[in-house]
């Protein structure tokens, strides 16, 4: 039995014996990208499960324990976690919780207490709650070593890779299902490698870009070019099919590419930020020193997969720095709350690349994305009048049907734009 240990606020902590007995609950919001970093995590010691219920109990949950003025996802991932522990068979005495901290104004940082509110609330108060986090809370049980990120980065990279091929694979597979087969084989395979340490080194992570993008090069395909819609917003409601009531799945339903930036570029324009910050405000060099360093690897790394996205022969993303002299003009740097410049800055990047349709998912209570995505659209417009922008409000109470007829009507804007290019391509 673990011996129970607490901070100096009396809560629990996640200790080093607690590995052995505990399950770690994980909240999802990218199926591939956590479910490999959910691997990472259990070869480097932990029970982890990543969880998927995504039932009309977890907005309830989140209802009745969240206040009503916090932002959705945050409703979301709390009541995840809590239908988790309640209704999905765990011991809650053997269970913590573990939620992302970034130190920023917005709710990567302020999950956390709301979340230990929550659980007191609902008679659960004795779970330690985990903080991944670079040292914002301390749990002697669960350290993020730099082996454990720098192999955390290149899933990352595998997941935005295999984000970017599915999506432009999917909507043109000649026999339905191919590609989500082809996914689920490189999610066990990357696991299996994982398992011989094969993929660890960033040799190796070169090599498995290029082996996944020549593969799904080979499925069968056909068809004419579809009409491309991207997808930005908060990062949840962006990313989260339970945030954005399976946005991607109707967007194929409605006979479109679905177009969605990866998860690489919010992690650089987060590790940006603590640079600017001291550019703009003072602070530490050493901090400044660390972070350009770290930011520069993942550029690295970025770099490495859009080389394989191209010579496989698929759309590659543009790099950070790409994204940020888009932006010039638009946005400064000391725009950073919520997803900041980044948010518009890959509406400009969609633009430019072919893909004017843009949903812009918004989360209620979260005024930053509220000011830089739907804020922004009007000023897009203008100055590229052939944007077909539409921004989409998700909350506990918005119903699906309002949501879909919204995008619908963007849809069919999108549609006659395409068919009257085309009949002007032929005149």
């Amino acid at each position: 039995m673990a011996k129970l240990e607490y901070d100096s606020n009396g809560r629990l902590l996640f200790t080093e014996e607690m590995r052995k007995e505990y399950t770690l609950l994980m909240p999802q919001m990218l199926p591939i990208h956590f479910g490999i970093f959910a691997k990472l995590l259990r070869k480097s010691g932990y029970q982890v499960d990543m969880l998927t219920n995504e039932s009309r109990n977890v907005i309830d949950n989140g209802l009745k324990y969240v206040h009503n003025d916090a932002c959705y996802p945050a409703l979301l991932v709390i009541g995840q976690l809590i239908d988790a522990v309640q209704n999905s068979g765990y011991d809650p005495h053997k269970v913590a919780l573990l939620i992302t901290q970034t130190g920023g104004g917005c709710r990567a940082s302020n999950y956390i207490h709301m979340l230990r509110k929550a659980l007191e609330k609902a008679g659960l108060g004795f779970i330690p709650v985990i903080s991944v986090s670079f040292g914002l809370e301390k749990n002697p049980g669960f350290q993020l070593t730099l082996p454990l990120l720098r192999k955390m980065i290149y899933g990352m990279m595998y997941g935005d890779l295999i984000m970017n091929v599915a999506n432009q694979t999917r909507p043109y597979e000649v026999n339905p299902g191919d590609t989500t087969a082809k996914v689920e084989y490189w999610l066990n395979e990357l696991i299996a490698r994982f398992d011989r340490g094969d993929g660890m080194s960033r040799k190796k992570m070169r090599a498995i870009l290029r082996e996944i993008s020549r593969d799904f090069k080979t499925i069968p395909v056909a068809g004419e070019p579809k009409v491309r819609v991207g997808v930005v917003g908060e990062i949840y409601i962006k990313f989260s099919s339970l945030g954005n009531n399976q946005l991607e799945q109707f967007l194929l339903d409605e006979g479109v590419e679905p177009v969605v930036p990866g998860l690489t570029d919010f992690l650089v324009f987060k590790i940006y930020n603590r640079i600017s910050d001291v550019d703009m405000f003072g602070g530490s060099w050493v901090k400044k020193t660390l972070c350009r360093l770290g930011k520069g690897y993942i550029e690295g790394c970025q770099q490495d997969m859009i080389e394989a996205l191209q010579e496989a022969g698929f759309r590659a993303p543009g790099t950070f720095e790409d994204l940020h002299k888009l932006v010039e003009g638009y946005l400064n740097d000391g725009c950073k709350m919520g997803e900041g410049w980044l948010l518009t800055a890959e509406m400009l990047e969609l633009i430019h690349t072919g893909t004017p349709n843009i949903v812009c998912a918004q989360p209620f209570g979260c005024l930053p994305n509220h000011i830089v995505g739907k804020g922004m659209i009007r000023v897009l417009k203008d100055d590229f009048p052939a944007s077909n922008i539409v921004s989409v409000d998700y909350d506990p109470g918005a119903t699906k049907i309002n949501q879909e007829n919204r995008i619908k009507l963007m849809l069919a804007n999108a549609k006659r734009m395409a068919a009257e290019e085309k009949k002007a391509a032929h005149h």
